[in-house]
């Protein structure tokens, strides 16, 4: 049933209609930001910064004119992509129906990760074995010998610059090689960590595969898994949109403060030159069998609105009521009307998420640039979070580790709440336009109540398999790579073959839509390069 409304006209009530753009915020903020731009700035240093930055705002183009087209039609993402001309099983879907479901599957994959980063949180601030105890205390005082180390090998490198009488002392001092860190380890530290770690090893011996670790993460992980499945059940989208808008902010806000207060540490803060360096277009050298360019790929089809949040986007507009407000285009002058003004309040949504999360993928870059890259730690595997702890700890020190790790169970939580309520809503649309169930509002309904509960259950099986988190992100990130150049075609189809003459955008947009288009063409195909190893 239609309900049409008129849209507001004032700032203040087109803020209190904003919400889409908040929760796909949600979901973005954890996997793109915390995990794969941080990786990105640990592995490549401040030289892919413009990188970022175009992968943040170049995509918001095409995600507005899908959401323009969900305004126009009332029709989801998936039954949209449907309408692309284009290979298609009659009655089943078509290429790119066909494509979104293997990169959900890589996508259902990257909450795996998510999941595991939380369940990796939690088991640090709070074990729950004897086992993880002593793990945690082993593992973290080598990885604060190791910051330690920098910061003492830094203050060397400063004093020996204030002997030389530098004639620049604004600038940042280099960064001192690995061989003067590896100098400045403290011999005494080094000889109680190794105690700690032959403790360890003696009560829980090694495997194969090499030391044996602890379940507390993968027992978090469940508990996580099973309380989201109970809440995304009983939840509807007032929910989802407060809750994921409340963990991103206090985040965020966290991060910020955190980038301005690393400006007082000498070793750590980001001279003028490094950022502007940043923002010169060029790619770094690959180093160590590190991949800094294919780690920035990834990076780029995650980070911003990469291919799962424009495909999802649209749904949460529905959701708001968008498009039910808007009304059946009957092509009155009161439909061009509400058209029109709906169509403004949801680019003002999307463009201000877009500030928000711009602003949270340049702080958590700059982290790993400054603290992680310089230190010499890339956050992998099952040390993901404890690595991702220290860029915290110049500013916090002792503080550090519970700040951050508050923070990202915020954060991650956030993304793997907002990702699987999305999921179930997608999967569930997916099933109709492929013929698997009927196209009635109840039963599409029914499913995505079935599928929010059974969605984190698959993720965290998924990661008990698999427990290398910013490995499972990064692979979605590539699938998602993939499927952008698609998703441009569609975004184009949509403004040139399915949009009315009253919500025809101008000269300008267009110009900015086909440069969304052939950036997201650029990053596919160097992404397919990448992976058949041809780059």
């Amino acid at each position: 049933m239609n309900q049409t409304i008129n849209p507001p006209r004032r700032l203040s009530r087109i803020i209190l209609c904003v919400g889409p753009g908040l929760i796909v915020a949600g979901s973005i903020v954890g996997s793109g930001e915390l995990i794969a731009t941080t990786k990105t700035g640990a592995e490549a240093g401040f030289s892919l910064l413009w990188l970022i930055l175009i992968g943040c705002v170049i995509k918001v183009f095409a995600q507005i004119e899908f959401g323009r087209y969900a305004i126009i039609s009332g029709k989801t993402t998936l039954m949209a992509l449907d309408e692309v001309p284009g290979p298609r099983i009659q009655g089943r879907g078509n290429w790119l129906v066909w494509y979104w479901l293997v990169m959900w599957l890589a996508s259902i994959s990257q909450l795996g990760g998510i999941v595991g980063g939380v369940g990796q949180a939690l088991a640090i601030t709070a074990p729950l074995t004897e086992q993880g105890t002593k793990f945690n205390r082993a593992a973290d005082a080598e990885q604060l010998q190791k910051f330690e180390a920098f910061r003492a090998a830094h203050r060397a490198s400063e004093q020996h610059a204030t002997r030389q009488q530098v004639t620049e002392p604004q600038e940042l001092v280099s960064s001192p090689s690995q061989a003067n860190i590896d100098q400045s380890v403290d011999a005494k530290q080094s000889i109680e960590i190794a105690e700690l770690w032959n403790e360890y090893d003696r009560e829980y011996q090694p495997t194969e595969a090499g030391r044996s670790e602890s379940h507390d993460a993968a027992i978090w992980a469940v508990i996580i898994a099973v309380m989201t499945s109970g809440i995304l059940v009983v939840g509807r989208y007032g929910l989802i949109q407060s809750f994921s808008t409340a963990l991103v902010a206090s985040f965020t806000l966290l991060v910020v403060v955190n980038v301005y207060w690393l400006q007082r540490e000498p070793e750590f803060a980001v001279s003028g030159k490094e950022f502007l360096s940043g923002l010169s277009f060029g790619f770094p050298a690959r180093s160590e069998g590190v991949n800094p360019i294919a780690t920035a790929l990834a990076t780029f089809g995650i980070i911003g609105v990469g291919a799962a949040e424009l495909i999802t986007y649209p749904y949460w507009c529905l959701e708001k009521g968008y498009g039910r407000f808007t009304g059946t285009n009957d092509g009155s002058p009161e439909w061009r009307a509400r058209a029109v003004g709906w169509m403004r309040v949801m680019k003002f949504d999307a463009w201000g998420a877009m500030v928000i999360y711009t602003f949270a993928t340049m702080a958590f870059f700059l982290l790993g640039a400054s603290v992680l890259h310089r230190v010499g730690l890339n956050p992998e595997k099952g040390a993901m979070v404890r690595t991702l702890a220290v860029m915290f700890q110049p500013v916090f020190s002792d503080w550090a580790a519970i700040i951050f790790l508050f923070g990202a169970i915020a954060v991650l939580y956030s993304t793997f709440f907002v990702a699987n309520a999305s999921h179930a809503r997608t999967f569930a649309d997916c099933l109709r336009v492929i013929g698997l169930i009927d196209h009635a509002e109840e039963t599409y309904r029914k499913w995505v109540r079935i599928l929010s509960g059974v969605f984190p259950i698959l993720c965290v099986i998924i990661f008990l398999k698999f427990q290398s988190p910013a490995k499972l992100v990064l692979i979605s990130g590539i699938a998602q790579g993939v499927m952008l150049p698609m998703l441009a075609g569609a975004a184009l189809y949509f403004r040139y073959r399915r949009c009315v003459d009253e919500l025809k955008p101008g000269r300008i947009w267009d110009a900015c839509l086909w440069l969304s288009a052939a950036a997201m063409l650029v990053t596919g195909g160097w992404t397919v390069i990448s992976v058949l190893g041809l780059g």
